[in-house]
């Protein structure tokens, strides 16, 4: 079942929008391209803050726009949170938050969990002039919150904030999209930020949307742009099996295959989200016998195609004998490609030289 579904077409200025696409409310959606492509005008659509008038916007069971009604935007429950956060300068964090339960009475109790969940306590009578970067941020979030929303949408939250303020901000959301079972809509033009966080990608160029779909799909995509970037990635979902003290690695399960990460990875999580970059991913017809490299599971080529660089093949994988796991990704030299003569259908073991843990702590 589709939950949000958007298309619009329109000027918005001089700019051109000519967007479709539909995702499951649930989880964190994040929409990505080049500045000017149009994403601020897509949220702001679906908050209904622009009017296009040949635009529909569904959300669940809610028609928030067609040809002849428009769902206000302060009806819609569409909370949007813009990049600076927008806090109220004359109000310190205690009285921003307030404001956004005057539009949306709540009781004591979630206004105490809020503050808690983004440990506000030490700032609320803090004025919003003595606020960092990611402060300002989180008391933003909260105030959204506090407004009590069906859908948050995010333009770009992190963009302006230095390495550990956006690490926190990102770790945030992820921890509150799962306990809130709150769908997000997250705008970004850094792919890597969003390969962290988003469970859905909507790929946008010059207004109109080119590829959509799960992020492991979207980012293993031959057809799309992503795949021929220079730091082309895939991510990965894996069961976190136990961390051995003794070598320092943390077992994992993939497609029912393991894997092992250096490093600890909190055995209490069932699951975690891995990347792989594709230049890191080598192939063989046979496993080596004495390596370094951890990890050589087998999976099936499925295609190929060349990269925009010359000299380089991108190819696209499944994990597993038989094919049918997860998407992966390798970069490898033209040069390999043809002398080895790899052929689509063929399995092949993957020679992966390095793992990072990319979902949020």
């Amino acid at each position: 079942m589709t939950d949000l579904a958007v298309s619009l077409a329109g000027s918005i200025g001089q700019f051109n929008l000519a967007a479709q696409f539909s995702v499951p409310a649930r989880g964190i959606t994040g929409l990505f391209g080049p500045s000017g492509s149009g994403k601020t005008s897509i949220l702001r659509c679906i908050a209904g803050l622009t009017r296009l008038p040949q635009a529909r916007i569904a959300f669940e069971d809610s028609q928030w726009q067609d040809g002849v009604r428009f769902v206000p935007a302060e009806q819609r429950g569409a909370v949007l949170v813009f990049q600076d956060g927008a806090l109220f300068p004359h109000l310190d964090v205690r009285g921003n938050l307030a404001y956004a339960m005057r539009r949306a009475p709540a009781g004591p109790a979630l206004f105490d969990g809020v503050v808690e969940m983004l440990d506000l306590g030490p700032l609320l009578p803090r004025g919003t002039s003595r606020l960092s970067g990611g402060e300002r941020q989180r008391v933003a979030i909260a105030r959204a919150l506090l407004a009590q929303p069906r859908l948050l949408l995010l333009d770009e939250p992190v963009s302006a904030l230095d390495h550990s303020a956006r690490d926190e901000i990102i770790a945030a959301l992820f921890r509150l999209s799962a306990e809130l079972e709150l769908p997000m809509l997250y705008v970004s033009h850094d792919l890597a930020e969003l390969a962290r966080i988003a469970d859905h990608l909507v790929l946008l160029v010059q207004g109109r949307v080119i590829g959509a779909g799960p992020t492991t799909e979207v980012l293993a995509d031959l057809s799309l742009p992503l795949a021929s970037l220079p730091h082309a990635l895939s991510v990965l979902s894996a069961q976190v099996r136990s961390y051995d003290p003794a070598s320092g690695v943390t077992h994992l399960a993939i497609d029912g295959e393991e894997w092992l990460i250096p490093g600890r990875i909190d055995t209490h999580r069932s699951e975690c989200r891995l990347r792989v970059m594709a230049s890191d991913v080598g192939m063989s017809r046979t496993a080596p016998p004495h390596t370094t490299i951890l990890n050589m599971p087998l999976a099936r080529i499925v295609d190929a195609a060349p990269t925009m660089e010359t000299g380089q093949v991108n190819v696209l994988l499944r994990l597993g004998p038989d094919g049918t796991g997860q998407s992966l990704l390798a970069r490898i030299s033209r040069k390999s490609w043809e002398t080895l003569r790899f052929q689509p259908g063929e399995c092949v073991h993957l020679l992966i030289k390095g793992v990072g843990l990319v979902e949020p702590d």
